[in-house]
């Protein structure tokens, strides 16, 4: 997991707020310190001050943690299920035809 990242949003989204690590640090029940930490990427927060800090954020934990954690197949199958999700036959079956097309051009690429 990409620590880095994640800091980084979370000082991203604290500074889009006008708010400093003292007062985030204030308003989840940690310390400034720690706070500067994770936003360093030099500590791992609990689930518990995760979900603290991206509610006093305003943001989701998925947000926070996007792109922190390497998808396996099952989740890049979940993925496409929420891709799919709400989607007409027809959207559906362009969709899997553009992806067709995709891997049939990076097939081509590697001969």
């Amino acid at each position: 997991m990409q620590y880095s990242d994640f800091g980084r949003r979370i000082r991203e989204e604290r500074k889009k707020l006008g708010m400093t690590q003292e007062k985030l640090a204030e308003d989840v029940n940690l310390s400034t310190a720690y706070i500067g930490q994770i936003e360093r990427g030099e500590r791992s927060p609990t689930l518990e001050n995760v979900v603290a800090i991206a509610n006093r954020l305003g943001v989701t934990v998925d947000y926070l943690l996007s792109d922190s954690v390497e998808p396996d197949g099952s989740l890049a199958l979940n993925l496409w299920l929420q891709l799919m999700e709400g989607r007409t036959d027809y959207e559906q079956r362009m969709a899997v035809n553009v992806i067709k097309a995709l891997f049939l051009s990076l097939d081509e690429k590697e001969d």
